[in-house]
């Protein structure tokens, strides 16, 4: 998942530029820092970035001014962002969404997803969980692979929507576990998990955050978790990979990013800026609480993370006709 010019040409300008003055960079940040959400208030990319935007902003100098575009899945805010190319004062957090899925799912959107932006860091990934409501038999996941392989679409598993994380992980799990559910679609995790809460769905496959306060209460079993390894959170409950399904593994991941040709120097002091403020222990504390796992402030991982995004979810939307809501 991981990743000149010549010297002879540039000799010629630097010996034609050394007699010239040198001419001072202008001070950065000069005005407020605009932080485009792709998603409404009150989810997971909402908090996560007020909270670093709130600690950012006097270590800048400026205020960074968290701005909310939902929309199209995620699309209207990076088209925001991509079109203001150069802007050292527009930036963005990323996601699973506008730069894995949603140019595949959405017709004619405007921005590549890797070359119109400068991709800056993960600030982590929250895996899916296969859970059923507590009077469900299954007590392993391997139960609930078996009822399912025992009447196709005879178990019926909730998600939060068409084209979102939980979908497209719960479509390419069902894949990959060679069994047949009949997936439900809701908008948005609430009305999912309230179905299965009441009974009326028997499974769910839903991040990490918006089930772990039912699992934590008994409300859910939780049976694995998508991930490429045991979640902290969740220590007791197998990964995909351990149980035969590594193929399935996948993460709703959040990252940050400015548009394309922002000055390397601006990229770096972002990059030292946001590791600083991830290291600090409330923030490592509120990371943990939401369920955070694997945070990467590293440009060039990132930049090679998000062309692999979209060419797997690509190739998964396309296979599975997928379409969004």
């Amino acid at each position: 998942m991981h990743r000149n010019l010549t010297r002879r040409a540039l000799g010629g300008l630097a010996l034609a530029s050394a007699a010239l003055p040198a001419r001072a960079q202008p001070a950065w940040p000069e005005r407020p820092i605009r932080w485009i959400i792709p998603f409404p208030p009150a989810g997971t990319a909402d908090i996560l970035s007020r909270l670093l935007a709130e600690r950012l902003g006097p270590r800048l100098g400026q205020p960074v001014v968290a701005e909310n575009r939902a929309g199209a899945g995620g699309t209207l805010a990076a088209d925001i962002v991509a079109k203001a190319r150069g802007d050292a004062h527009t930036v963005m957090m990323s996601n699973f969404a506008p730069h894995g899925t949603s140019p595949t799912l959405f017709p004619n959107v405007p921005y590549d997803a890797v070359a119109d932006f400068t991709h800056l860091g993960l600030f982590g990934a929250l895996p899916m969980v296969v859970a059923v409501s507590p009077n469900h038999p299954a007590r392993t996941l391997e139960e609930l692979l078996a009822a399912a392989r025992a009447r196709a679409g005879a178990v019926g598993m909730a998600y939060g929507g068409n084209g979102t994380a939980s979908h497209l992980i719960g479509v390419q799990f069902q894949k990959v576990a060679r069994v047949e559910f009949t997936f439900v679609p809701y908008r948005g995790a609430g009305p999912a998990l309230t179905d299965v809460l009441a009974g009326v769905v028997p499974s769910i496959i839903e991040t990490l955050p918006a089930a772990i306060g039912h699992i934590r209460a008994g409300r859910l079993r939780p049976l694995a978790v998508s991930g490429a390894a045991r979640s902290p959170a969740l220590p007791e409950v197998p990964h995909f990979g351990e149980l035969g399904l590594a193929a399935a593994q996948g993460v709703n991941w959040f990252g940050f990013c400015g548009p394309a040709g922002l000055a390397q120097p601006i990229a770096a002091r972002w990059v030292a800026e946001i590791r600083t403020v991830l290291e600090t222990p409330d923030m490592r504390e509120r990371m943990g609480q939401m369920g955070f796992e694997g945070t990467n402030m590293d440009p060039a991982f990132m930049t090679a993370f998000v062309g692999q995004e979209v060419a797997r979810w690509r190739a998964v939307i396309r296979e599975n006709n997928v379409q969004a809501d």
